[in-house]
């Protein structure tokens, strides 16, 4: 076998170790929507197990107190609740600061009379 002037130094046709060239891939295909729902179930299932190995582990029962209220509460509960909160409170920031925009376009498209407003 005869070596290419390249930089390499892979023999004409395969590998250091005699295997053929792979050949070239067949063009991809556009995943559809059923596969874009198998792989989200299948990282929402692993989210789940991951929570209830955390639930599991943080099973001590701790006092929680707010705004004046007193309870008691296993650990892993107390904090599942305060991240949920916290995610609340990131989507109304958000769907806030999405509404604010649309309204800016909406005022912006109806100034300069663009696509789809009615005369």
């Amino acid at each position: 076998m005869s070596i290419h002037d390249d930089a390499t130094g892979i023999p004409a046709g395969g590998d250091r170790q005699g295997r053929p060239a792979p050949q070239a891939l067949a063009p991809s295909t556009r995943p559809t929507r059923t596969a874009a729902l198998w792989v989200a179930v299948a990282v929402g299932l692993v989210v789940l197990v991951m929570l209830i190995v955390f639930f599991v582990q943080n099973q001590d029962m701790i006092t929680v107190r707010f705004l004046g209220l007193e309870g008691t509460l296993a650990l892993g509960t107390t904090l599942f609740i305060a991240a949920v909160g916290g995610g609340v409170l990131v989507a109304l920031a958000g769907g806030a600061r999405i509404l604010q925009l649309r309204i800016t376009d909406h005022r912006r498209r109806k100034a300069v009379g663009g696509p789809g407003v009615a005369p």
